[in-house]
């Protein structure tokens, strides 16, 4: 490779890098250009998968601030970099490696940190974010539509009260017989009213 060749890979290998939310790499010897382009299908639009020369992957890793054990650079080597979600490019290649057992994962970088196989197939097991914000969003909805049944339970309970009738007036004290004078009616209240005084 001509050396302005080498310093464009390096370059872009090195932005890779740098933009990737993780990294894995892999040997692929023995897979078939069909079984690699099955293999980027798999993967998805946020995954970008080259197979990388390890020298300029070292010198790439380097300028890019990542720490990658040499271990993991020996051999043909080919990078996942993951632009999306970490967990669904791990169970696209845990999944792929088991149909193609010339998939080897050897190890990668996720949130800065070296990672295992071990770990990488972990990160497999777990729940992508699309499933758990699905899970969340449920969740949520129940919670939201209980909170509406409250607030409207609540409500026709503050417009029943309102609408209720208002408390009547008491009622008054009734009237004296019409067919007896005043005075006579006022005559005999005063008169019951007064004991009987005897001599």
């Amino acid at each position: 490779m001509a050396r302005p060749d080498k310093a464009a890979a390096v370059a872009e290998l090195t932005e890779d890098f740098r933009t990737a939310n993780a990294t894995v790499l892999t040997e692929y010897r023995g897979l078939s250009v069909t079984s690699m382009k099955e293999l980027r299908r798999a993967l998805g639009s946020n995954t970008k998968y080259s197979v990388v020369k390890n020298t300029l992957t070292k010198i790439a890793a380097k300028d890019a601030g990542v720490d990658i054990d040499p271990a993991l650079l020996a051999g043909p080597s080919a990078v996942a970099f993951i632009k999306g979600d970490p967990i669904d490019a791990a169970k696209s290649l845990k999944n792929f490696s088991k149909e193609n057992p010339f998939l080897v994962i050897k190890g990668g970088i996720f949130e800065g940190k070296s990672v295992t196989v071990a770990e990488i197939m972990k990160l497999a097991d777990l729940e992508s974010r699309e499933v758990l914000l699905s899970k969340l969003a449920g969740a949520m909805k129940g919670s939201l539509a209980k909170a509406i049944r409250t607030i409207d339970a609540l409500r026709l309970k503050r417009e029943a009260v309102s609408e209720a009738p208002t408390v009547s007036e008491a009622p008054t004290v009734s009237e004296a017989p019409t067919d007896a004078p005043v005075a006579e009616v006022v005559e005999d209240a005063a008169t019951e009213a007064t004991p009987e005084v005897t001599e």
